[in-house]
């Protein structure tokens, strides 16, 4: 099994389209002669990003990561755009296995966590940022459910699940 595409609802088409493809740097695909707005964008060969304008809620917190070729670069256009938001997961961050992590919201408030590869050159400077913090992102609920491993890993290549 594997992701195919994901969806993601916006308001200005034409706007959140610009900014996948020239912001993300996402290449457009054509997308099925659909009755409503729709824009289609490939991530990989086999994974794609559907845009689609509806007048519907955002999630505050749901969101989709990207991993990205070069997180300092998009760290600091997308600071200098106002676009990282801090407040539904913390701010920008290393995790455990060294991949960095920072969330921005797309032009119709999506919310997207970029990501690099855990031994990624990261800019220095980043980690000297007032959008930075060291360690893991804490809610203060204190719920400890789930599947948990202090090895835990944003990449798991084939066979070593």
């Amino acid at each position: 099994m594997e992701i195919n595409h994901v969806t993601l609802i916006v308001d200005q088409l034409e706007k959140a389209a610009a900014f996948y493809e020239y912001e993300m740097g996402l290449v457009p695909v054509p997308a099925f002669v659909f009755d409503y707005p729709t824009a289609f964008f490939r991530i990989t060969d086999t994974t794609q990003l559907h845009l689609s304008e509806w007048e519907d809620t955002r999630s505050f917190r749901g969101h989709l990561c990207l991993r990205v070729d070069d997180f300092s670069a998009m760290f600091w256009r997308f600071k200098a755009q106002g676009r990282i938001d801090t407040a539904p997961w913390g701010k920008v961050r290393r995790l455990p296995d060294g991949a960095m992590q920072a969330f921005i919201r797309d032009p119709a408030g999506n919310l997207l966590e970029l990501t690099s590869y855990p031994d990624a050159p990261i800019d220095p400077k980043i980690l000297e940022d007032e959008l930075y913090q060291e360690g893991l992102y804490v809610s203060g609920r204190n719920d400890f459910r789930g599947y948990k491993a202090e090895n835990a890993t944003l990449y798991h290549p084939p066979g070593t699940e």
